[in-house]
C-alpha cells in the first residue's frame, strides 16, 4: 500500500514523502496513528501542492534573512556606560541589553541568536556574532565608551 507520511518518521521517510508499506503496517499502525494517509491521486495533489507552497515560503523567509544579515553586518553600536575607577562598568551589557538596543534601531533580534561568551563588563570594542537560521550570520561591533 501507498502512503503519504504526515510526519518524520525514523527509517522510513520525512513528511510528505510517498512511500510503499505492507498494507497492516499501514492500516494498523502509520493511518490509527495519524503518522500517514493513502495515497490516492486527490491526496498526491494536495501534497505537492503544500509543497510548493511550503518551499516558496521557505525561500521567501531565507531571502528576508539574507537582507537583514547585510543590514546589521559590520555594524557598530556605541553604548556608554557609568565605569569605576579600574576602567570597569558598573552592571554589564548582555545579549537582551544587545538586542534591546537593535530593537531600538527598528531590527528585531530575539536575544537567543546573539552570540556572547559573557556579559560584556568593560570599556573597549567586542566582536560579537548573530546567528540567523538557514545557517547565516552577521557580526556586529559592540562599542563600550565611558559616559
Amino acid at each position: 500500500m501507498q502512503v503519504i507520511l504526515l510526519k518524520d518518521i525514523k527509517n522510513l521517510g520525512k513528511k510528505y514523502d510517498i512511500k510503499k508499506v505492507a498494507d497492516g503496517y499501514a492500516q494498523n499502525f502509520l493511518i490509527p496513528q495519524e503518522l500517514a494517509k493513502p495515497a490516492n491521486s486527490d491526496a498526491v495533489a494536495k501534497i505537492e501542492t503544500i509543497k510548493k507552497n511550503e518551499e516558496t515560503k521557505a525561500e521567501n523567509e531565507l531571502k528576508k534573512i539574507e537582507i537583514l544579515a547585510e543590514k546589521i553586518d559590520g555594524r557598530e553600536i556605541v553604548i556608554p556606560a557609568k565605569i569605576t575607577k579600574d576602567d570597569k562598568i558598573y552592571g554589564s551589557i548582555s545579549k537582551e541589553k544587545i538586542a534591546e538596543i537593535l530593537e531600538k534601531d527598528g531590527i528585531k533580534i530575539d536575544s537567543k541568536q546573539i552570540k556572547l561568551n559573557s556579559p560584556i563588563k568593560e570599556i573597549g570594542e567586542f566582536s560579537v556574532a548573530i546567528r540567523f537560521d538557514h545557517g547565516l550570520e552577521a557580526e556586529i561591533i559592540i562599542s563600550v565608551i565611558p559616559e
